[in-house]
């Protein structure tokens, strides 16, 4: 397993000199991209099963957050005076 690292990280520091090199380079770090994905899936997937009272109340609080700063976003964006009362 040390022969794996060592030549991941030396792949890691070269440049590489061809298309060729850089496209086998590219499939390397997405290869491991998506097994890391995979890996962090499985376990968020398995946290919401061993917890699924806390995963509901983590979930609630991202809405109320991400609805709160779409709201305040709206707010920022309209004029800063309120608009002049018309006379009669």
């Amino acid at each position: 397993m040390a022969d794996t690292e060592t030549t991941t990280a030396d792949s890691a520091t070269s440049t590489p000199t061809t298309l060729e090199e850089a496209t086998e380079t590219a499939k390397s770090f997405l290869a491991q991209a998506q097994e890391a994905i995979g890996d962090a899936v499985d376990a968020t997937v398995t946290a919401v099963k061993e917890h699924p009272i806390a995963a509901a109340g983590i979930a609630a609080g991202v809405a109320a957050a991400v609805g709160g700063a779409a709201y305040a976003a709206t707010q920022l964006g309209g004029d800063k005076e309120p608009a002049p009362k018309a006379k009669k």
